[in-house]
């Protein structure tokens, strides 16, 4: 089976920095999408960032000027540079991908990342 494993994910101070990591991991022929979701206390998940294969790359609001998606795609990698932390970027951030595999492929969810700011 296809599996992402997330890393990066910490505590960090307003105004700090924090690359969260993806890696898809399974017999992988192909990359449609990759991207980050957050979902912090009490609300829905929200999309933080995605990259479609070709280039495209759509960002939450909130965040523009401040993340930035990025994707390996030799290493089926998925990052998410984030500067400029505010305190409500807390939230638990998951790594989204859809991918071809050798059985058809399909939607994929790792299983999250914490990332706290506060001082």
């Amino acid at each position: 089976q296809v599996q992402l494993v997330e890393s990066g994910g910490g505590s960090v101070q307003p105004g700090g920095s924090l690359r969260l990591s993806c890696a898809a991991s399974g017999s992988i022929s192909g990359i449609n999408v990759m991207g980050w979701y957050r979902q912090a206390p009490g609300k829905q998940r929200e999309l933080v960032a995605s990259l479609i294969d070709g280039g495209r790359i759509t960002y939450a609001e909130n965040v523009k000027g401040r993340f930035a998606i990025s994707r390996d795609n030799a290493k089926s990698t998925v990052y998410l540079q984030m500067n400029s932390l505010k305190p409500e970027d807390t939230a638990d951030y998951y790594c989204n991908a859809q991918l071809r595999t050798s059985y058809g492929g399909g939607n994929y969810w790792g299983k999250g990342t914490l990332v706290t700011v506060s001082s």
